[in-house]
């Protein structure tokens, strides 16, 4: 079965990120087949200071 790798931005609670993984996992399953025991998710937690969109950290102010 799959493992997904979810980068993201620091911030989400704790709630959110086990509604996100219990989804996924779900989706998988559904489309897949197999057992969601086999279903891996490994989340990312990247500081706005280390990411970029546009020539511009996320950590600056946005317009």
């Amino acid at each position: 079965m799959p493992t997904y790798h979810v980068e993201m931005m620091e911030g989400r609670t704790l709630e959110q990120k086990k509604k996100l993984v219990a989804e996924i996992t779900r989706v998988s399953v559904d489309v897949l087949g197999g057992a969601a025991e086999s279903v891996d998710v490994i989340i990312t937690d990247i500081k706005r200071e280390n990411w970029a969109t546009g020539g511009k950290l996320w950590s600056e102010p946005r317009n």
